[in-house]
């Protein structure tokens, strides 16, 4: 399985982190903790197949 790793800062510590996305999968939602803070992180994504066209990390609600 191909995974990308995308970059961003964690929505509560800002710390820079990266997260694995499968671009086969077209749209995707989960929740995976930050390896800084451990505050749980939701992870938007979507892909193309071979790219990450869209990706937000915000604070679980």
């Amino acid at each position: 399985m191909y995974q990308i790793e995308v970059p961003f800062s964690c929505p509560y510590c800002l710390a820079p982190i990266t997260m694995l996305v499968d671009p086969s999968v077209p749209a995707q939602t989960y929740v995976e903790d930050c390896e800084v803070c451990c505050h749980p992180v939701e992870v938007t994504a979507e892909a193309d197949g071979e790219a990450v066209t869209s990706f937000r990390a915000e604070r679980l609600q």
